[in-house]
């Protein structure tokens, strides 16, 4: 299959609101090349300068780079991105965006495209996230996930997903059952069971996300412990959890938290992210409605995650 490749010049301020316009209108994920944090991650001896060319490094704004496959629904997307975009620039962050570009991509070159940009990331207190093909040193008490998103992207740097590693870093003991509903590349999934859940189950509609997960927890040698199941949303899990992580968009959160209610324990614990700002209150008002108690809010930029209990 060919693809479609969309690539957005911005300012910073946009790029969490153009990220989410590109995925809510099909893309699987976004590649972010933000050259201030590659400069702070290089000034932080995380990553080194040698890897990146000049004009990168002294590139002010952001490209976000987003792929549609070419397929019957192709041109309905594009014109739905166009619309949105020229709202957001008109309405929201005033001249924020200041190029479009569109590109066809070859499959074999669209799996590579994007990782030149994808380098080993601390989240958390213990957490790194290591692109396979990466070199990285193990520092003592860390916890490495090893990681090839390939098309279903999910690296685990966007900060809905950074949230939610915090998040279960946090609630963690040890022995929980967690369902990860939105699964993608399976990074959380992947991080509740190296900080200690006995068994997870990573469920997602699209087959190349369910692939691309078995294949990651396979990497990190996590078979006996994680489920990978193609499913749509709570749809033949069956038991209980107590954790259930849904990193998706608002819209499906609050379909979703009934039947989240339902599949936890009593104590259990809903962890919801995805949800842009300014849906944050229509988010939290259908988790109460479904019996859940908001007990902690995390917001970073134009994102917000949350945590609810089930207490009766």
């Amino acid at each position: 299959m060919n693809w479609r490749e969309i690539t957005v010049k911005t300012e910073p301020d946009a790029v969490e609101a153009v990220s989410a316009i590109l995925i809510d209108c099909g893309s699987g994920g976004v590649s972010i090349e933000d050259p201030p944090i590659i400069r702070q991650n290089i000034a932080e001896k995380v990553w080194d300068a040698f890897e990146f060319p000049p004009e990168v490094l002294h590139r002010d704004h952001v490209l976000i780079h987003a792929y549609l496959p070419a397929d019957s629904r192709l041109e309905e997307r594009l014109a739905l991105l166009q619309e949105r975009l020229r709202e957001l620039n008109s309405d929201v962050f005033p001249g924020a965006i200041k190029e479009i570009g569109f590109s066809q991509v070859q499959e074999e070159d669209w799996a590579n495209s994007w990782k030149a940009y994808y380098k080993p990331v601390r989240i958390g207190r213990r957490i790194v996230i290591k692109p396979t093909w990466e070199d990285y040193i193990k520092e003592p008490g860390q916890i490495i996930i090893e990681l090839d998103p390939g098309m279903a992207f999910g690296t685990g740097t966007h900060p809905t997903t950074a949230m939610c590693i915090r998040f279960l870093e946090e609630i963690i003991r040890g022995g929980e059952t967690v369902f990860d509903i939105g699964t993608g590349s399976g990074v959380l999934s992947i991080a509740a069971a190296l900080l200690g859940a006995g068994a997870v189950r990573a469920v997602d509609y699209d087959p190349v996300a369910v692939s691309a997960a078995a294949e990651n927890v396979a990497l990190n040698g996590l078979e006996g412990r994680i489920k990978v199941m193609e499913g749509n949303l709570l749809d033949g899990l069956g038991g209980r959890a107590d954790i259930l992580i849904a990193n998706i968009v608002a819209d499906v959160i609050i379909r979703l938290c009934p039947g989240a209610f339902e599949a936890l324990k009593k104590g259990g614990v809903f962890l919801a992210s995805g949800i842009i700002n300014s849906r944050s209150e229509e988010v939290f008002e259908a988790a109460r409605k479904a019996g859940f108690m908001i007990k902690k809010v995390s917001r970073e930029g134009d994102w917000v995650s949350f945590l609810a209990a089930r207490e009766g």
